[in-house]
């Protein structure tokens, strides 16, 4: 028999190994066109392998958690995510760097799926307030990369603090080598037939293509901020890195509050302030040429964009209780196709157009994401009343 906390306590960790390979790249990406002498264009590639990474893992991990359990998949990806790290310290060629983000983005994907899937099976009745929580952990790993790297650059270079983030990432591992863990859901064999006919559910579709606007900006704020603070508004690297915290520090703060209001205020009511924040911040971030506008419109993304994939992993995890890790395979694979497409498509607009002009790709995201979200809520409903 698994014990609850301990099992929680080990997912909680390892989505903070996720947010720390989220914000790894967007971090560290000034010191990697230093050091490699690239352009926008192959930065921009960068997050496209991290981003096909994220989908490969996310695609692979629902049947398989559904069929086997989750403890050997987590620990191998956890283990993928700690030799990524400190290779990319240590790769001098840029072409094994892109290797090296693609892999880390398969194990992350693999650990996001899985932990989410994990925590939604054994949290019935107070899923968004847990996988709310699971998010702050995300977003601790996030914030911790931009603030160590901002803080530390003056004295350390940037290969030495991701050589020594990467060994931090053995402490999680411990979690899935030790304890015990739910047993798999259908171990005698995983039922195709319904796995499959999930993709012909409206309310999987709709909630798939919100997440997919929600992972390309989860990915191009972060990975793209700092760049855009040094370029535009004429600021140190190392400075710019650290100010990038401060989105994750409105992101965790944001998952924290509403682990516990989610138990108090409906998820529809959450999810529309959420939207008004980051739509807010967005705009603010593209008309403000002041510091302290600007960093203020980055904690308002933050806080924005940390509640929108709980909430939503909430509502599949209530409908498909019996299939989460596939459901959710399915969600996040169609978000991370919008991981890939966002970030790049930044990356080569900004050059011709300027990071400013083509930030305005991100409030134009988030009122198409309320837009489906209305008819997300009716196939809910109808899904229920189904049920």
């Amino acid at each position: 028999m698994y014990n609850r906390k301990i099992v929680l306590w080990a997912a909680y960790l390892s989505l903070f190994v996720v947010g720390i390979s989220m914000a790894v790249l967007g971090s560290a990406l000034p010191s990697i066109i230093a050091k490699f002498g690239i352009g926008k264009q192959d930065a921009g590639s960068l997050f496209l392998m991290l981003s096909f990474g994220l989908l490969i893992g996310s695609m692979i991990f629902g049947p398989i958690v559904d069929r086997y359990g989750y403890k050997l998949l987590i620990a191998l990806a956890i283990s993928l995510i700690l030799l990524c790290l400190l290779a990319m310290a240590l790769t001098p060629i840029f072409t094994l760097l892109q290797l090296v983000v693609f892999l880390l983005g398969f194990g992350a994907g693999v650990i996001n799926g899985g932990s989410s899937a994990m925590v939604a099976d054994i949290s019935e009745g107070e899923r968004g307030a847990k996988l709310s929580l699971l998010g702050a952990f995300f977003s601790l790993g996030g914030f911790g990369v931009p603030f160590l790297l901002g803080i530390l650059l003056r004295r350390f270079s940037y290969e030495s603090i991701l050589f020594g983030v990467g060994l931090s990432v053995s402490i999680p591992l411990l979690f899935f080598i030790i304890p015990v863990f739910p047993q798999p859901k259908h171990a005698r064999g995983f039922p195709l037939k319904q796995g499959v006919g999930l993709l012909k559910k409206p309310v999987i579709l709709l909630v798939g293509f919100i997440a997919f606007f929600e992972s390309g900006l989860e990915i191009s704020v972060p990975g793209w901020s700092s760049t855009f603070i040094l370029e535009e508004l004429s600021v140190p690297a190392d400075k710019a890195v650290f100010y990038l915290s401060f989105y994750w520090l409105g992101m965790l703060g944001s998952r924290f509050l509403f682990s516990r209001l989610l138990k108090k205020i409906s998820p529809a009511k959450t999810f529309r302030f959420c939207l008004g924040s980051a739509i807010s911040g967005s705009i603010l971030m593209i008309f403000a040429n002041d510091l302290f506008l600007t960093i203020f419109g980055l904690i308002l993304l933050g806080i924005g964009l940390a509640m929108i994939f709980p909430i939503l992993l909430g509502y599949i995890g209530d409908l498909y209780p019996d299939l989460s890790g596939t459901a959710f395979s399915i969600i996040f694979s169609i978000a991370l196709v919008g991981g890939m497409i966002i970030p790049y498509v930044i990356g080569l607009l900004s050059g011709p157009f300027g990071l400013r002009h083509t930030f305005v790709i991100i409030p134009v995201s988030l009122t198409v994401m309320s837009i489906i979200f209305v008819f997300a809520r009716m196939a809910m409903k109808k899904a229920l009343t189904v049920q």
